[in-house]
């Protein structure tokens, strides 16, 4: 569903950001990308999802060349990053009716992925409230409603559990691993690393900009905690 080949990425003339990043995420994969901050899984996820050009390597979404047809390849996925930008003057039932007629979802249908996830994210009551007054943690709940009625075949979270109370955590939990079933794939960075290890069937491990571990997740782990690998790894 993603496969990415040498991928490079430079800001201006300092180092690389990413450095010939190479990896594959598959149907029913819930892959967990790991690294310090400023390691390059922001900046990976925002050149995959064309928020971001990049300098070299190729990234295919189901096949399908993000620079080539980048309308295509963004039409069957969606990313979320750490801090949504939403539009704050519209209510959240506005947002997420604004959505589905850009994605061309019907009547029908949008109210009833709006209910069923309004309602796993216990927000049905404030859907008629100004984006504007939502705490960090509704903004959040919102662009995962947001991207979970588009029902994607790509998932992309940029530390999708920072700022969710322990109830929706748990609730995303469950719903990714819905979706998974269902052939969807979902990619994901995060600094939680016990919610990776028991969450995720693969992993990736990101040091300045280079790929320093990958693969199913007992693989990569072996006979250590995945915090025990990452400190190995990262502090060598």
């Amino acid at each position: 569903m993603l496969e990415i080949r040498n991928l490079v990425k430079s800001y201006g003339n300092g180092p690389r950001a990413v450095d010939g990043l190479t990896l594959s995420v598959d149907a029913g994969d819930i892959y967990g990308f790991i690294g310090h901050n400023g390691a390059g899984k922001t900046t990976t996820l925002k050149c995959i999802s064309g928020i971001l050009p990049f300098d070299g390597g190729e990234i295919l979404v189901d096949g399908i060349d993000v620079r080539k047809d980048p309308m295509a390849a963004k039409r069957i996925m969606r990313y979320i990053p750490d801090n949504p930008d939403l539009y704050t003057f519209l209510t959240g039932e506005g947002y997420l009716n604004f959505l589905c007629d850009i994605y061309g979802i019907g009547e029908s249908e949008r109210r009833e992925r709006i209910r069923k996830y309004a309602a796993a994210f216990e927000i049905e009551s404030k859907l008629g409230d100004l984006v504007g007054s939502y705490s960090h943690g509704m903004c959040q709940k919102l662009a995962l409603i947001g991207a979970l009625i588009q029902q994607p075949k790509l998932l992309m979270l940029d530390e999708p559990f920072v700022g969710l109370d322990p109830k929706a955590s748990h609730t995303l939990k469950g719903i990714m691993r819905e979706l998974v079933e269902k052939g969807c794939a979902i990619f994901f960075s995060t600094h939680v690393l016990e919610v990776a290890e028991k969450l995720c069937n693969k992993i990736a491990i990101i040091k300045n900009g280079k790929l320093i571990a990958s693969g199913p997740m007992d693989e990569v782990r072996g006979d250590n905690t995945l915090e025990e690998l990452f400190l190995e790894l990262t502090d060598a």
